[in-house]
C-alpha cells in the first residue's frame, strides 16, 4: 500500500488517501476517524461515481474507523473509467484485499444505491468478516428497475430524457441504455462521448430533482469533475448496468438471505419518494429476509436529504454501536 495526498474537497486534517494495486488497477481508498474505532467500509453508488466526503457526516469520527473505497476506475482510482477486469466479483475481492491489508478482522458495511447492492453481495459472500450492513436506497440490479429509469422516468424529466435520447442517437426508447453504452465505448470520438455523458448527467439530475418538494434542495453534483472523469463515470455505469451488475435481483436477494442466515444484521432505509430505486425494493428485501430491519422515510434517493441522512445515522448507531 502507498500513501498519497488527500483529494480535493476532503478535510485537510483527519483523512488519508491510500491505494492498492490489483490486476493493473490502482484502487484508492480514504481512511477517516480513529484507528481504534469501530471499523466500517463505505461503498459508493453509481456505479462509477466515487466516494464523497459528505458520507463522513453520518458518523461520529471520534468513535469510528472509516474506509471509503473508490471502486475500480471511479473517483481517485486509476485508470479512470477503466473497464478491464472491472466486474462485481473483482470489487468484492478488492474489499477483502483492503480489509486484510489494513489488519481489520471484521468490519461493518455501509452502502447506498448501487453501493447497497454491493454491500449485500459482499456480506453474502463473506459473512464471517461482516459485523452488520446498513443500506440506503437499495438497487436490486433488475431489468425492471432499468426499464423504470431509462423508459418510464421520461415522464419525470421529459426534456432531459429527450436530450439524452437524441445525444445517444437512439431509435427506440427501450434501447436507450444500450445506445448510451455504444456511444461511450472505446473508439468513439471523445466529443460524442462528452455529449452523451453530459446529457446522462443532466437526465440523472432531473430525475433526482423530481422527488424534491419546494422545501427540499435539488441534488448537488460534485464540483471540479473534468470531462474525462465524467465520461469515465458513465462508461463504468453503462458497463455495469448492461450486465445487470453481474448479479440480478434473485441472486442478490439470495446473498442477502445468506448473510442474514449467518447472523449478519441488516438495516435498510428507503425514501418513499425515491425516483431512482423503487420503494417496493424494500418490500422485496423484507419478504426475502424477514429478519432485516427496514424503515421508510419521507424523502427521495439521496442521503444528503436531512430526513434520510438522519435515519441512516440512527441505523448506524443501532447496528454498529
Amino acid at each position: 500500500m502507498t500513501t498519497s495526498l488527500s483529494r480535493h474537497g476532503w478535510p485537510k486534517q483527519g483523512t488519508r488517501l491510500q491505494r492498492i494495486t490489483r490486476d493493473g488497477q490502482h484502487i484508492a481508498f480514504t481512511l477517516a476517524g480513529v484507528t481504534a474505532g469501530i471499523p466500517i467500509v463505505v461503498l459508493h453508488g453509481g456505479p462509477g461515481s466515487g466516494s464523497q466526503a459528505s458520507a463522513l457526516r453520518l458518523f461520529d469520527l471520534t468513535r469510528f474507523r472509516l474506509v471509503l473505497v473508490d471502486q475500480r476506475g471511479a473517483g481517485m482510482s486509476t485508470p479512470g473509467g477503466g473497464l478491464r477486469h472491472n466486474r462485481t466479483d473483482r470489487l468484492i475481492d478488492d474489499l477483502e484485499a483492503i480489509r486484510t491489508g489494513l489488519g481489520i478482522e471484521r468490519w461493518g458495511v455501509l452502502g447506498g444505491s448501487w453501493g447497497a447492492a454491493l454491500a449485500l453481495a459482499y456480506a453474502g459472500l463473506h459473512p464471517s468478516v461482516v459485523t452488520g450492513v446498513v443500506i440506503r436506497g437499495l438497487f436490486l440490479t433488475s431489468k425492471r428497475e432499468l426499464r423504470r429509469l431509462f423508459t418510464t422516468s421520461r415522464v419525470r424529466a421529459p426534456g432531459a430524457w429527450q436530450a439524452l435520447y437524441a445525444a445517444a442517437q437512439c431509435r427506440q426508447s427501450s434501447t436507450l441504455l444500450a445506445s448510451c453504452a455504444r456511444a461511450l465505448q472505446a473508439g468513439v470520438a471523445i466529443s460524442r462521448q462528452r455529449v452523451v455523458a453530459l446529457a446522462w448527467r443532466a437526465f440523472e439530475n432531473a430525475v433526482l430533482a423530481s422527488a424534491n418538494s419546494r422545501h427540499m434542495q435539488s441534488p448537488i453534483m460534485r464540483p471540479g469533475r473534468t470531462d474525462r472523469q465524467l465520461i469515465g463515470k458513465y462508461q463504468i455505469q453503462a458497463h455495469y448496468l448492461t450486465h445487470a451488475c453481474w448479479l440480478g435481483e434473485s441472486r442478490l436477494l439470495s446473498l442477502a438471505r445468506r448473510a442474514a442466515d449467518a447472523g449478519v444484521p441488516l438495516f435498510a432505509v428507503h425514501g418513499t419518494r425515491d425516483p431512482v430505486c423503487p420503494p417496493d425494493n424494500l418490500h422485496r428485501l423484507a419478504h426475502a429476509v424477514p429478519t432485516a430491519h427496514v424503515a421508510f422515510v419521507r424523502a427521495g434517493h439521496l442521503a444528503s436529504e436531512p430526513a434520510l441522512g438522519l435515519r441512516v445515522a440512527q441505523a448506524i448507531e443501532m447496528i454498529f454501536c
